[in-house]
């Protein structure tokens, strides 16, 4: 009787997350752009890749990759967008899995998003300057030379999220219980702490309208999938970031919050001076030192890399 009454119980409680996991995706509605300028799609392995692009098609590309994370999309690179595009051919995808791009339920994995980066660069820009951050660093890193580029402005990279975790990954994918596990960490409340403990140094400096658009997009259909691999540290490449920095035949720039905690400043001190690259370093900033103080990012850009300078 006890046995039955459990199962009974663990049945409703399965249903019960079913409906509100469904109430949810009925609630947010679609999701717009995240950026202004022309809105593109990029086919790619199957996959419908959005794509935002603004300035002179003549004037020199810049590539904006964002970073990997729950809820992560172009919105990310909403504070210096239209300032870049003021002089530069920018193009900003939201990665396979994330933001306006398909969002199957394939396996996620580094090779992949390794793949796209290089095919992107290589299908829509000519000798571009890639910005990307975090995880997404040490991809274009590795597309440096197949993609061509003339620089690259690398913002807190890293290649190593932790040991795998196979267990996160599987329970992250299940239907009703990783729903509602996914639900519950990019709750409003979940999204607010991440960037307050993790991502900007101060609360005040989050851009307004990133928590909506964050949660907007992280209750999208197929949103938890690329999160899940993440979160089990399948998307972390095979590879020494050291060393393939070192062997980019471009100039390379670190761009580093000094509050950084993900990644500590530490770690930039240690990767520029393994990898003989640049290491900018901006004041009163963490993760996402373009998004938290976008003025000291654009003229620590433009400073640092040639390819960058006004025309």
């Amino acid at each position: 009787m006890r046995l039955r009454r459990l199962l009974a119980g663990a049945a409703a409680g399965v249903a019960a997350t079913a409906g509100a996991n469904r109430l949810l995706r009925a609630r947010v509605g679609d999701l717009d752009p995240a950026l202004d300028g022309d809105q593109g799609t990029y086919h790619w392995r199957g996959f419908d890749i959005a794509y935002t692009e603004a300035g002179d098609p003549e004037h020199p590309d810049v590539v904006l990759l964002h970073g990997v994370n729950a809820a992560a999309s172009s919105r990310e690179f909403g504070e210096v967008f239209d300032a870049l595009a003021e002089d530069y051919h920018v193009l900003a995808p939201d990665l396979p899995g994330f933001g306006r791009s398909d969002r199957p339920p394939v396996a996620y994995t580094s090779k992949l998003y390794e793949q796209f980066v290089a095919d992107f660069v290589t299908d829509t820009a000519e000798d571009a300057v890639v910005v990307a951050s975090s995880l997404t660093g040490s991809w274009a890193a590795m597309a440096a030379d197949e993609a061509d580029l003339s620089g690259l402005v690398l913002v807190c990279p890293t290649a190593d999220t932790g040991q795998r975790r196979p267990v996160v990954r599987r329970l992250l994918r299940t239907p009703v219980v990783g729903s509602g596990l996914f639900n519950a960490l990019t709750s409003r409340r979940g999204l607010e702490w991440f960037n307050d403990r993790d991502a900007f140094y101060r609360t005040e400096n989050v851009p307004e309208g990133l928590v909506d658009y964050q949660y907007t997009t992280s209750h999208q259909p197929g949103a938890r999938f690329a999160p899940a691999s993440f979160a089990g540290s399948f998307l972390d490449p095979n590879v020494d970031l050291a060393d393939t920095l070192a062997g980019v035949d471009a100039p390379v720039t670190l761009v580093w919050g000094r509050e950084a905690k993900i990644t500590p400043l530490s770690e930039g001190h240690d990767l520029a001076d393994d990898a003989d690259v640049r290491l900018v370093v901006l004041d009163d900033t963490s993760l996402l030192p373009h998004a938290e103080q976008p003025d000291s990012f654009l003229e620590a850009v433009r400073d640092e890399l040639p390819a960058l300078e006004r025309h």
